[in-house]
């Protein structure tokens, strides 16, 4: 039987779980993998699923799960597990993230297809092509900006785009492309406290002696860097570390940390509930 992958968040009540279960059992499924949570702020009940059941209709199994629960505030989502979805990643000319990426994607660890890499540089066009994917240079200038972002919407309707992974794209998007991709865009950068900003960030924490380097994988939003976290992850330094050494560490956490919460979102681990996240990684 094929497996399939619930997601579902609605209004925290009793007897969610039941209708669930009912739900599976009507279409003769049988739950190989349950995770749930109940945020206690929105009062939000969260739950991943993974079942296996005869029937291969996902609408069907949508539809029979919706009738169970009879809550028009209910957003569930069921798809087939062996899904792979449609990323498009951007990157400028730090290739760190991009390489490991492909290398993930490549040797089956990261179960998405990737259609197509964008850039706003030419410097990652040998790497992508080598790999057999398609590098579409796309080059931005303030002037240009709402030309090239047009570009960017028409890419993502033709390619049937899920979600777009800012790999160190080392560009500002729009609040219109930030609104337009919203809760399908992930990015990627260093962790630093306090939170240094602008050109060579490694060179300014080797100079107030940081103890910590880090990085943080979040969804877009208007707000600057400021969007809901999807994972983190931290190595510690010390006085004895050289910038070059800070600058390898924090590339090696952001490579770690982006590919888990590409993860994460393909296989749907990641419930968006208002301004946070609920991961069941």
């Amino acid at each position: 039987m094929p497996n399939h992958i619930l997601t579902l968040t609605c209004p925290d009540r009793a007897g969610i779980v039941h209708a669930v279960c009912s739900a599976l059992l009507d279409i003769g499924g049988n739950i190989l993998e349950n995770s749930q949570f109940g945020e206690p702020i929105t009062q939000t009940f969260c739950m991943r699923t993974v079942f296996s059941t005869p029937e291969v209709d996902a609408v069907k199994i949508r539809d029979a799960i919706a009738a169970h629960l009879v809550d028009p505030d209910a957003v569930i989502h069921v798809r087939a597990e062996s899904y792979r979805p449609r990323v498009m990643v951007m990157v400028s000319k730090f290739d760190h993230c991009l390489v490991d990426l492909l290398y993930r994607w490549r040797s089956g660890a990261l179960p998405i297809d990737i259609p197509l890499v964008v850039s706003n540089h030419p410097d990652c066009g040998p790497i992508v092509e080598a790999h057999g994917i398609p590098f579409v240079h796309l080059p931005v200038t303030a002037a240009t900006k709402p030309d090239q972002e047009a570009q960017l919407k028409n890419l993502i309707v033709d390619h049937e785009i899920e979600l777009v992974v800012l790999a160190r794209y080392m560009q500002v998007l729009s609040n219109d492309l930030c609104r337009y991709l919203n809760g399908r865009a992930i990015n990627i950068h260093h962790s630093f406290l306090p939170g240094f900003k602008g050109a060579k960030p490694y060179h300014q924490a080797h100079e107030r002696g940081v103890k910590l380097v880090g990085a943080t994988a979040h969804f877009v939003t208007p707000d600057l860097d400021e969007g809901p976290i999807i994972e983190q992850d931290v190595a510690r330094v010390n006085h004895a570390h050289t910038i070059e050494q800070l600058v390898s560490l924090g590339q090696d956490t952001e490579r770690q940390v982006l590919s888990r919460a590409v993860r994460y979102w393909a296989e749907d681990r990641v419930l968006l509930v208002g301004a946070t996240t609920v991961v069941f990684a």
